[in-house]
């Protein structure tokens, strides 16, 4: 009998324990922060919703919410001018990410050497500063003439875009490593290659992973730039035409799935640094 009751106490403790955590795990992903959030998402829904309620701007200026949804409902269903809005989406991304993976795989590396080697600086460094603080239309028509019209003059103007952040980023945290931590590796014997791969590197990471999410937002603010040109699909190309037939309602949608898909990009980058660089800011 007294194990009985025994078992049913601990059950019930243990039914009880479960749910505390349950509760604290619910509690810690609803911190305050996240409902500020929340709430000001839908102050700014609700503003918009007033706005267009009341007529202060021209339907074809600011549509109304219910009017992009309609909007989001049409792409869905029907596409935009013969595309649909899977292959408008998919043609983006994969300009957007094919240029970004060319620069991570070159940025990274170069940036690295130039950190490490102030002879390698001198030679990629000018021509980065040369660069980088052109905008992308100024150079966007000789890359027309010398790539032509299609995919690859598009993926080269954000590749332009996105290798700067990358680049400066790795030298930043190159330059930012401790003396102490280099020569307590060859104190202990190690190669210019192994500090390199062992200390350099690791240590660099935050640098790194801080430039990629400024490359790709870089990138991706400069693929209606790429699209503005010769192109019958992707979402910045989507916006454009839109423009021209004052179909703000697609406007806003093709913003619309920019933006969350920028966000999404971003947070998958975050997820990917606190899994390869879980020791940052625990020094």
């Amino acid at each position: 009998m007294n194990f009985y009751y025994t078992f049913i106490i601990q059950g019930k403790f243990m039914h009880i324990t479960s749910n505390k955590k349950a509760n604290f795990n619910i509690l810690k992903f609803f911190t305050i922060e996240k409902f500020i959030t929340i709430i000001t998402i839908a102050a700014i829904i609700f503003i918009w919703y007033i706005v267009t309620k009341l007529q202060l701007l021209p339907q074809s200026i600011l549509p109304s919410p219910y009017d992009v949804i309609l909007g989001f409902k049409e792409v869905i269903l029907q596409g935009y001018k013969g595309n649909t809005i899977y292959r408008h989406f998919g043609d983006s991304m994969v300009r957007l990410l094919s240029a970004f993976a060319l620069a991570v795989l070159s940025a990274i590396p170069v940036g690295l050497l130039s950190g490490y080697s102030s002879k390698i600086k001198a030679v990629f460094e000018p021509i980065v500063n040369f660069f980088r603080p052109l905008p992308p239309l100024a150079y966007y028509a000789l890359l027309i003439m010398w790539l032509g019209i299609g995919n690859s003059s598009k993926i080269m103007l954000l590749y332009l875009a996105a290798f700067p952040p990358i680049y400066i980023s790795c030298v930043s945290g190159v330059k930012g490593i401790r003396e102490d931590y280099i020569n307590g590796a060859y104190t202990l014997g190690a190669s210019r290659i192994q500090t390199f791969f062992h200390v350099i590197l690791p240590t660099s990471l935050p640098s790194i992973f801080t430039g990629l999410r400024t490359s790709l937002g870089f990138a991706y603010t400069t693929l209606v730039a790429a699209e503005m040109v010769a192109a019958v699909s992707g979402i910045g190309w989507m916006v454009l035409d839109a423009s021209k037939f004052l179909r703000s309602d697609i406007i806003f949608v093709g913003i619309i799935i920019m933006g969350v898909t920028g966000i999404l990009l971003d947070r998958i980058l975050k997820i990917i640094e606190i899994n390869f660089i879980p020791w940052e800011g625990k020094e």
